[in-house]
């Protein structure tokens, strides 16, 4: 593949991820309007800047600019959604106790790649880890799965960001594999294998509301690659 061709996928790659990270601002706007957070968690953007904060580690320890600039952002954005939800919130004492756990591990992981001696090794390390967190991350949305067959209805999907979520994990998928990197493939892979099956439940169970789908703002399903 060209370098032009490869410059143009990395730069929608990065576009269309933060993109999708600023949906946040949807639910955070909602959240602010309320002057409550209600019953949406924080959880979503407390692991968001987890996922984030290391894949902007693991793009520094590989000079992988693409993936080093969107997790800038998604780091960001993340904190700063966290940050609103922490003042809306009238449960702080559980979202500083599960940020409190984030930085932990985030603190560990990072002390354990600045000691490592052998780099590569400390590479497949973090690799490892940050496929996990994305793994787990993508996972979230298999209970709301298994909703939808019970009730054979599609009304609590989003639609437009499993759409978009599909779009960007192909991205990801296509661009891990032109620079051969497998820890950028593999969870993005499966981040694409997980939304068509989302996607599929529409056609399988059309919505039934006349007033639009009923699905919550928050929207686990995100790529932090």
């Amino acid at each position: 593949m060209s370098i032009e061709l490869l410059d143009f996928l990395s730069t929608t790659t990065v576009i269309s991820t933060i993109l999708q990270f600023l949906s946040g601002i949807l639910v955070c706007r909602k959240c602010m309007q309320r002057k409550s957070t209600e019953n949406v968690s924080a959880v979503p953007f407390i692991s968001g800047f987890l996922s984030c904060s290391l894949w902007l580690k693991y793009g520094l320890l590989t000079n992988e600019a693409s993936v080093v600039l969107v997790n800038i952002a998604g780091t960001c954005l993340m904190f700063c959604y966290t940050v609103i939800f922490y003042v809306l919130s009238t449960n702080k004492k559980v979202i500083l106790r599960q940020f409190a756990t984030v930085l932990l591990v985030l603190v560990s992981v990072v002390a354990y790649t600045q000691y490592e001696v052998e780099e590569q090794r400390a590479i497949e390390i973090l690799g490892i880890i940050c496929c996990t967190v994305t793994v787990l991350f993508f996972a979230a949305p298999l209970t709301m799965l298994l909703h939808v067959i019970r009730v054979k209805n599609s009304d609590s999907l989003p639609f437009p960001m499993i759409l978009s979520s599909f779009f960007v994990c192909l991205q990801w998928f296509i661009y891990g594999v032109i620079i051969e990197d497998s820890f950028i493939q593999i969870p993005n892979f499966l981040g694409c294998i997980l939304t068509i099956l989302q996607l599929t439940l529409f056609l399988i169970y059309p919505g039934k509301s006349s007033s639009g789908p009923s699905y919550k703002l928050l929207d686990s399903n995100v790529t932090m690659s």
